[in-house]
């Protein structure tokens, strides 16, 4: 089952509703997160609730009254007995409301979902990928926008895609729903963020192969070192980290998740005690 709060109650998802007026259905206008658990604790909440704050005031969405209050809905629903069982995956969502005033939404809706978290399937982790790649940016990618249908388009209808890959002219920036890392001639590169969006695992794992002696440089990766490149990997809070074996008709490096996609990914188990609330 999946808890839903909306207008300071809890209750379940199926008896919670947005009307149709709301901009988040009518243009797709709205912001979120996704914030996961490990072994019921939060996984790094306040950088969630920082990105959250950041998106609605970007997108013109004023929730600077409501945003205050998620914390604290986060906790006492995850405490609640009505709430899944196991890992949880917790959805702050921020909506456009009914009005659009001078180019702002200045009464937005806030519900939160309570999911049964559902991680990949662990041959992802021991198999790798493909993306597909798509000459195209991410609109306004500081935001974390509930519109993922550009994303969608370019892989519809492919079967064993993982994601979108964005390469618009000859870059890479980011995949659908995740930050890209590509490893190639001792380097690991990873587009800025005002590129992209500032992952939290992201971040996480910039500083952890920072503090294991990498080279990191955060520019663009092109298209054309995808043919020389060792590994490539993605990141994400369901994800975490999760090797790409083919980016298209390219296979990256020998075909399989590489050694140091697994190395970062064991630094990043072993290292989660630091990011939980």
């Amino acid at each position: 089952m999946t808890l839903c709060y909306h207008e300071g109650q809890f209750r379940p998802l199926e008896e919670i509703f947005v009307p149709l007026s709301d901009l988040a259905i009518q243009r797709g206008i709205g912001v979120f997160e996704s914030i996961r658990t490990y072994d019921r604790r939060t996984f790094a909440l306040g950088p969630h609730l920082e990105r959250l704050a950041r998106s609605a005031e970007q997108a013109g969405i004023e929730a600077r009254n409501l945003i205050p209050q998620v914390r604290d809905i986060l906790r006492e629903g995850l405490a609640r007995p009505d709430c899944p069982q196991g890992e949880v995956l917790m959805k702050p969502y921020l909506t456009g409301g009914d009005v659009r005033v001078e180019g702002r939404f200045p009464h937005p809706r806030l519900f939160v979902l309570f999911e049964p978290l559902h991680a990949p399937d662990p041959n992802l982790h021991r198999e790798g990928v493909t993306l597909q790649p798509a000459a195209m940016e991410r609109p306004f990618p500081l935001i974390k926008s509930i519109n993922y249908l550009f994303g969608y388009i370019p892989v519809a209808g492919m079967e064993g895609v993982f994601e979108t890959l964005y390469c618009p002219g000859g870059e890479i920036t980011e995949s659908s729903s995740s930050n890209f890392f590509l490893c190639v001639e001792g380097k690991l590169v990873t587009a800025p963020v005002g590129r992209v969006l500032s992952g939290v695992t992201r971040g996480i794992v910039l500083h952890l192969a920072r503090e294991g002696g990498f080279k990191v440089e955060e520019r663009c990766p092109k298209v054309t070192e995808l043919e020389k490149a060792d590994e490539a990997f993605v990141t994400g809070s369901l994800k975490e980290i999760l090797g790409v074996v083919r980016i298209g008709g390219h296979r990256i490096g020998k075909g399989t998740p590489g050694p140091v996609t697994q190395h970062l990914h064991r630094l990043f188990r072993t290292s989660l005690q630091h990011w939980l609330d």
